[in-house]
């Protein structure tokens, strides 16, 4: 399969259809289009990059393994992948692995001005926030809020319905509101 094709607009389903069929080209051009989502949700949902790098590396097994198990019927191919990457990494976190900070590597960042210091302290204490909420809350944030899907496509990623996720996101909302609040930092931008 030619490169340029593959950046044509083919569909993340007809890549994994292709795929199942030994096209390597078009499962490298799904890994290109995919991976960076995955890994950031499974970051966002876990704080750990090794498990995140571990989740991301089993979901692209599954989908060379088993490309059956997606059902397009369901639903997107993205959306499907956002469950199995919920899945894996919810199994990581009931394994007792902690909460890690994401850090930074600050010394590789340049010296900035203090509203830059002041931008990265934001952020990091929204980062603490949401790694702090319930798994059921902090999934409806990462995938609505951060990832900008569709409620019809978290509750797919979830396999909860409509109005729960809907509801989720209210009371997450509520929730990094408040510990936003009472850590002085109630203003992001």
């Amino acid at each position: 399969m030619q490169e340029r094709e593959i950046q044509n607009g083919i569909s993340d389903e007809e890549l994994l259809t292709r795929s199942s069929t030994g096209d390597a080209a078009a499962f490298t051009a799904l890994y290109q289009r995919r991976q960076g989502c995955i890994y950031r949700f499974a970051l966002q949902m876990s704080g750990a990059p090794d498990v995140a790098e571990e989740v991301t590396q089993d979901v692209f097994l599954l989908l060379i393994r088993e490309p059956g198990q997606y059902d397009a019927a369901r639903g997107s191919l993205a959306a499907f992948l956002y469950g199995v990457a919920r899945n894996y990494t919810l199994r990581q976190i009931e394994r007792g692995r902690r909460y890690v900070p994401i850090v930074q590597d600050d010394a590789a960042a340049p010296d900035g001005t203090a509203e830059d210091l002041e931008r990265r302290e934001r952020i990091e204490s929204v980062r603490e926030a949401v790694l702090a909420l319930p798994a059921r809350y902090r999934e409806a944030v990462v995938l609505c809020d951060l990832h900008e899907l569709s409620y019809a496509e978290a509750a797919l990623a979830t396999g909860c319905a409509i109005g729960t996720i809907r509801s989720r996101l209210h009371r997450a909302r509520g929730l990094l509101t408040g510990k936003l609040r009472a850590g002085g930092k109630g203003c992001l931008v």
